[in-house]
């Protein structure tokens, strides 16, 4: 279940284009295992606060609950380091509100990632990130492993890793343990 084609050419990979908005009502023909889910907007692009909240939590949660629906086994999903439902910070309280309402469904294995500054190329210019990248590049071998910054091929490669060996329950990654697997 994608928002754009990816173009993917695997034919062990099938791609879903859906209306995030309709996704209750999307069904699949094919069995389903995994569920990878690295949905999520900056506040600047979704507008206000309930349009961010709708991306972040409303569609994140959605999608895993269909996913269940559906036969999936393992949901795995991006999230962000400091995630807390009752942060004092908006962004990572709508993350921790997402973990908590996905891990309650009982999904036999669900997966969280929680990276810090995520790296790698966007279609969209992030100003405060392109600045706070090269300063963690910079300063990488003096930044603790649980601060540092993670290329997002490496957080894809700890979801992969997760989806062939986690066992049942929750797992949640923190930055230093996506970057310590191989």
């Amino acid at each position: 279940m994608v928002r754009h084609l990816t173009g993917n050419t695997n034919e062990k990979i099938i791609e879903h284009l859906i209306d995030f908005d309709q996704l209750q009502d999307f069904s699949l023909e094919e069995r389903i295992d995994d569920v990878y889910c690295a949905l999520g907007t900056t506040m600047k692009k979704a507008g206000n606060k309930d349009a961010f909240r709708k991306v972040d939590l409303e569609y994140v949660v959605t999608l895993a609950r269909r996913a269940k629906e559906l036969g999936a086994h393992r949901f795995l999903v991006v999230s962000a380091m400091g995630a807390e439902p009752k942060s004092m910070f908006y962004y990572n309280r709508i993350k921790g509100k997402m973990e908590k309402a996905v891990s309650k469904l009982g999904i036999e294995t669900t997966v969280i990632v929680r990276p810090s500054l995520l790296l790698g190329e966007r279609n969209e210019k992030r100003f405060a990130e392109e600045v706070s990248a090269v300063f963690m590049r910079i300063l990488r071998p003096f930044i603790p492993k649980k601060y540092r910054a993670v290329a997002a091929e490496k957080v894809a490669g700890s979801m992969y890793h997760m989806a062939l060996t986690a066992t049942p329950g929750l797992h949640i990654l923190e930055s230093k343990e996506i970057e310590d697997i191989e």
